[in-house]
């Protein structure tokens, strides 16, 4: 998987292990709420030693991903940050996915998008995205739904089909309903 930013193009799967990807965004979350983020709180937020905190971030330090020395406070650099930026969008788009569209609770999403984010491709995220606009943008109008989303996703994901199959299959439906009525 590459990851692509304005600054930063990386091939993940050559050179970050899942591990790897969660010490980046504990990191970048904690320099959120922090002003300087420092061993013990990797190691209290990642329910890990200090000296495996300290191991991975030698680690992360030789590929380029954190400015650190010993004993001192750490942080991402732009190629650790463009990266654990990254991760952070995978991982609110597979939960917000697991939440809104599969109704899983909250713990449970979080826990498999944290399993998720690591092994699902860019198409995919950018598909799930697209499938959320889209069922928010196009309710559920008969069997053709589905089908509609490709239409939907290659069009410019304009409004227009959808409003039109909504109004045919509403037609549809109250016709339905009144020969139920009439029996």
């Amino acid at each position: 998987m590459i990851i692509k930013t304005d600054t930063t193009t990386v091939d993940k799967t050559d050179s970050l292990t899942a591990t790897m990807e969660d010490y980046l965004k504990v990191i970048y979350h904690l320099s959120k709420e922090k002003k300087a983020v420092r061993v013990k709180d990797i190691a209290k937020k990642l329910s890990v030693k200090m000296p495996s905190v300290s191991s991975m971030l030698r680690t992360l330090g030789e590929k380029g991903m954190i400015d650190y020395e010993k004993y001192e406070y750490l942080e991402l650099n732009t190629k650790g940050l463009d990266i654990a930026k990254e991760i952070d969008r995978r991982h609110h788009t597979i939960k917000k996915f697991l939440t809104d569209i599969l109704k899983i609770t909250d713990d449970q999403a979080d826990e498999d998008a944290c399993k998720m984010e690591h092994a699902v491709s860019d198409t995919t995220i950018d598909r799930i995205i697209d499938f959320m606009e889209f069922v928010k943008n196009c309710p559920r109008v008969g069997e053709d739904w589905l089908d509609l989303f490709d239409k939907y996703r290659k069009s410019g994901k304009t409004d227009d089909e959808c409003l039109m199959k909504m109004k045919k299959f509403a037609r549809e439906y109250t016709i339905k309903i009144k020969n139920l009525e009439n029996n």
